[in-house]
């Protein structure tokens, strides 16, 4: 079973930048859309489970991307077949970018794997 697991998030000031990592160990992941979610902090109460994971960027195995348009200009997201590895470079960062990152498939070309943890990205004023 494939196994996410996310890792370079954390917190910094509005105007920052972080550089998002996913691996996967798993055999033909050059032929894979991968992507990247976020999911916003729940509101008081709400359990997390129930917040959606909103699509952030999605690279395509050919190599073409496709972002968000909260995120076009700021973040990058790239892809490292030889490593089973994909980025998420984030750029001025702001406020509303603060959530919950997570990696995974692109959902609509392959079927969802099990969600990681995700990492958390905090950006302050």
């Amino acid at each position: 079973q494939v196994r996410l697991v996310e890792s370079g998030g954390g917190s910094v000031q509005s105007g920052g930048s972080l550089r998002l990592s996913c691996e996967v160990s798993m055999l033909n992941f050059r032929t894979y859309h991968m992507a990247w979610y976020r999911q916003a902090p729940p509101a008081p109460g709400q359990p997390r489970e129930l917040v959606p994971r909103d699509l952030v960027a999605y690279i395509t195995a050919a190599g073409a991307a496709s972002y968000d348009d909260s995120v076009k200009g700021r973040f990058t997201i790239s892809r490292d077949n030889a490593n089973n590895a994909w980025h998420l470079q984030m750029n001025g960062l702001k406020p509303e970018d603060t959530a919950m990152y997570y990696c995974n498939t692109a959902r609509g070309f392959n079927d969802l794997w099990p969600w990681g943890p995700g990492t958390q990205v905090t950006v302050s004023l």
